[in-house]
């Protein structure tokens, strides 16, 4: 590229977030040129101090942003917080708005005083019964039917990742964007409420659409109504997990070749897709015998070969040595506070045939508070006065 792509330069995005719906959405408005300012209480986020599957919120979603470290409970942290909004095009929250009221941030009183401000609210829900109801991604999961979809019978399962918290960011990000554009014609901002639930609804459409046009109400996925000949989890020679699929005729027949089961391909009553999908119960076992005497490198080579769809059951961690993740550009590195440093996924876009890998690195509490707020007007005791009692001075 001739330059990087920045296509939201010049926007400042005010956040004040926790945990990874909000944190996402300033993540992805910043990976896009966005200057991203985190407001921060002076013992800073809370999810700076998450250990275990929560270790990463903070470092990896709010990679790239300033942060500002202001008491809101006091008056002159409030008054650095007009300052800065009045320098804002956007503002992300996901915060109940009684508790924004309490930090000076309410919405209605923001979108009276700041009518050209972008107002971008993460909630659990959009208005309607279920509104001042408190969310979680798992709980969504479990009120829209993902979590049934996901597990077996009796056992619903929430999916291996913040699926929704990520998505709702992403849901923001988007409506942030559409609109900065219309304000370029109006002049005017929106106020934006991004729902958690309605995010997971959207993912359990299909589902409901389905039962919508035919009458039927879907089992769980491992259970589905396969509509593949192949379409698998098996074992390897070498004690490994594959997926294996073939979908079509010829894969169906590549497969068959590849494994060495002539009679399978020869059998009359298996010549075409739908033969073959209702004869799984006896071709799968025999499908999975074949691919058990075969080593899983040997079986990868020879599906790629012949584009069938396969992958290892592979681990997160594996991801770190994986030739198309690892192949130069495809992650970010992104440096602690502390010096050490981690690498992560940017915007899974190319641009003009080049990845977004610059991500940025990860603020230490208040870092960008003197510089941010004396570009403001305030002086050393004006923003002494609006961080309160800190460990960590900028």
């Amino acid at each position: 590229m001739e330059r990087d792509f920045q296509p939201l330069e010049g926007v400042r995005v005010v956040e004040m977030t926790h945990m990874i719906m909000g944190p996402s959405c300033g993540m992805f408005l910043g990976m896009l040129g966005a200057e991203v300012i985190k407001v921060e209480p002076p013992e800073g986020d809370k999810t700076r101090n998450l250990t275990g599957m929560g270790r990463p919120f903070f470092p990896l979603f709010n990679r790239g942003k300033k942060s500002v470290q202001l008491d809101l409970k006091s008056d002159s942290g409030r008054k650095a917080l007009d300052a800065l909004l009045a320098t804002a095009d956007v503002f992300i929250d996901n915060f109940r708005d009684a508790s924004l009221a309490r930090m000076g941030a309410d919405p209605n009183e923001l979108r009276r005083q700041y009518p050209r401000l972008v107002l971008a609210s993460h909630k659990g829900f959009l208005s309607g019964p279920y509104q001042d109801r408190t969310a979680l991604d798992e709980v969504v999961q479990m009120m829209t039917g993902l979590a049934y979809m996901t597990g077996p019978t009796g056992r619903p399962l929430r999916v291996g990742s913040s699926a929704n918290d990520i998505m709702g960011g992403l849901f923001g990000a988007l409506s942030v964007v559409a609109a900065l554009m219309e304000r370029k014609e109006t002049g005017k901002g929106r106020s934006l409420r991004i729902g958690l639930f309605e995010n997971c609804l959207l993912l359990v459409a299909q589902h409901m659409v389905q039962f919508e046009l035919e009458g039927v109400n879907p089992p769980p996925m491992p259970e589905r109504t396969f509509s593949w000949p192949v379409y698998d989890i098996f074992d390897t020679a070498d004690g490994k997990q594959m997926f294996v699929g073939a979908v079509t005729e010829s894969q169906w027949a590549a497969l068959c070749r590849l494994l060495e089961l002539d009679d399978l391909l020869a059998d009359p009553a298996l010549q075409t897709r739908m033969d073959q999908i209702n004869a799984r119960d006896r071709t799968i076992p025999v499908v999975a015998a074949a691919i058990s005497m075969r080593l899983s490198a040997e079986l990868s080579e020879n599906f790629e070969a012949l584009g069938i769809p396969y992958s290892p059951i592979a681990k997160p961690s594996d991801m770190y040595s994986d030739p198309h993740v690892m192949r130069p550009g495809g992650l970010a590195a992104s440096r602690m506070p502390d010096g050490q440093t981690f690498r992560a996924p940017s915007l899974p876009v190319d641009v003009d045939g080049m990845m977004m890998n610059a991500a940025g690195d990860v603020p230490a509490l208040g870092a960008d508070t003197t510089s941010v707020l004396s570009a403001l007007g305030l002086d050393a005791e004006a923003i002494g006065k609006a961080r309160g009692t800190v460990r960590n001075a900028a």
